[in-house]
Parts: C-alpha cells; structure tokens; sequence
C-alpha cells in the first residue's frame, strides 16, 4: 500500500499542481491527528507550527485531500463539516449523541454483511455508503 504522502502526490500531479510547503504541512498536521476536524480546528493545529499558513489554504488543501480519498467529510448532524482519515482507515458508521455531541466509530460486519445483500437484491452497485445514528448517549440518558 503507498503511503498518504505518495497518493497525495500522485492526485496533485493528475491536477497539475505541486505539493508545497504548506500543503505538505497542512497534510502532516491532518495524518497525526486521529480526531474529526472541522477546518477551523485543523487551522489551530496547523498556526501553532507555521503561522504564515492561512485559513483558506487549509480549506483548499482539505477540499484536495478529500478528493484524493486521503480525508472524507463527515457531517454529525450540527451543520459543521469534518473531516477523518479514510486512507489506510477500516470504513466505519457513527453513533451520535443528540445531548452532547459526542460520537461513537462503529465497526460492525454484520450490518455491511446487510447492506451488501440488500445491494445484491437489488441489483444495486455500491460505491460508497454511511450510516449515521442520532439518538442519546448512555451518559446523557
């Protein structure tokens, strides 16, 4: 399997664009940050070790990174956009808390096995899918 840095590099030469300094920075901060980052989170991180990196640098560089299959967005149900690991990271479904926000990765081969069959019934050809479940956490109930 090639590396994150690798796959991003061939996705910007396919685009005719150069990994810079700054995309490569911004793409470092994004790898070794194992959380869902909003682009103003991913902001603070990256300011902290290059100040002259600006917020819409880190959105376009988000935007390439979810294009090469590096990062995916993920919305949580409160209107803000996010982004995690997909590259090199097993597909998972969220449970979320309608009280507090948190979230739950889920893996659960049962419930692809079901999807997989009811695409099969259906002579359906998935390309992608999400699942998302809202409901009250066990310490908010």
């Amino acid at each position: 399997m090639a590396s994150a840095l690798q796959v991003f590099v061939d996705y910007l030469r396919k685009k005719h664009l150069k990994l810079t300094d700054q995309r490569n920075a911004i793409l470092n901060v994004f790898l070794k940050t194992e959380r869902h980052l909003s682009v103003d989170d991913l902001y603070d991180i990256v300011r902290k070790k290059d100040s002259s990196i600006g917020h819409a640098t880190v959105f376009r560089a988000l935007k390439l990174l979810s294009e090469a299959g590096i990062a995916k967005e993920v919305n949580l149900g409160d209107g803000k956009t996010r982004y995690e690991h997909k590259y090199g990271h097993e597909h998972h479904d969220h449970l979320v808390c309608l009280e507090c926000g948190r979230f739950i990765e889920a893996v659960d081969s049962k419930i692809e096995r079901l999807q997989e069959e009811l695409c099969k019934r259906h002579g359906f050809v998935a390309q992608q899918h999400k699942m998302e479940i809202f409901g009250i956490c066990k310490k908010c109930r």
